[in-house]
């Protein structure tokens, strides 16, 4: 593992992820630019190597449930070959790589008990799980932005050079108005976005 890499992890996650990864030397990892639409991937290079890349913009706790998550893919390509994404083979080795890091010297106590909850059945997305993914961020949206779900009815705001009308709450997202298309859009509670400022 290069100290690039250790330099985004949590301290005491550190010696676990080398000796994980000291098995799996064709597997690069990259640190790479914020993406809109993903924490980090796992694909299969020309050359039988493998990378991983995860976005630089992730605290040290988001950085070790990405790459955890990505390494899972790998193993899982390996043990089962081609097979679902996020299907059960992923859902078995990503829980399994994951317990060695359920511990408060690595994951604080605001943490836990969603991690090991997610656990249970994780998704394609921690995001997609509301409660950790706020817990990973500490509650807090980036600079400049808020929650969607701090918004009140009917609010306006920005997201992604869009300007949305906040609508009611359908079970697990909020059902949005596009101004301009007039087209109704679902987001995940925990969306960032930016409040609309007359």
């Amino acid at each position: 593992m290069n100290t690039e890499v250790e330099q985004y992890l949590p301290e005491n996650s550190i010696e676990l992820v080398k000796k994980l990864l000291s098995d799996y030397k064709e597997v690069q990892i990259k640190i790479v630019n914020q993406r809109k639409t993903k924490h980090g991937d796992y694909r299969r290079l020309n050359n039988r190597q493998f990378l991983i890349t995860i976005n630089k913009s992730l605290n040290p706790n988001q950085f070790l449930l990405t790459l955890i998550h990505e390494i899972a893919h790998h193993i899982t390509f390996q043990k089962h070959g081609k097979v679902k994404p996020h299907g059960k083979e992923w859902k078995l080795i990503f829980k399994n790589l994951m317990l060695p890091f359920l511990h408060p010297a690595i994951f604080p106590d605001a943490i836990l008990p969603y991690l090991a909850k997610y656990l249970k059945n994780p998704k394609a997305s921690t995001d997609s799980d509301v409660k950790l993914s706020l817990a990973l961020r500490n509650n807090i949206p980036t600079t400049g932005k808020n929650f969607i779900f701090e918004l009140s009815l009917g609010s306006r705001f920005w997201f992604q050079n869009r300007l949305y009308s906040k609508g009611e709450k359908r079970r697990t997202r909020f059902e949005c108005v596009e101004l301009n298309s007039k087209k109704r859009y679902l987001f995940n509670q925990n969306a960032e976005v930016i409040v609309y400022e007359k």
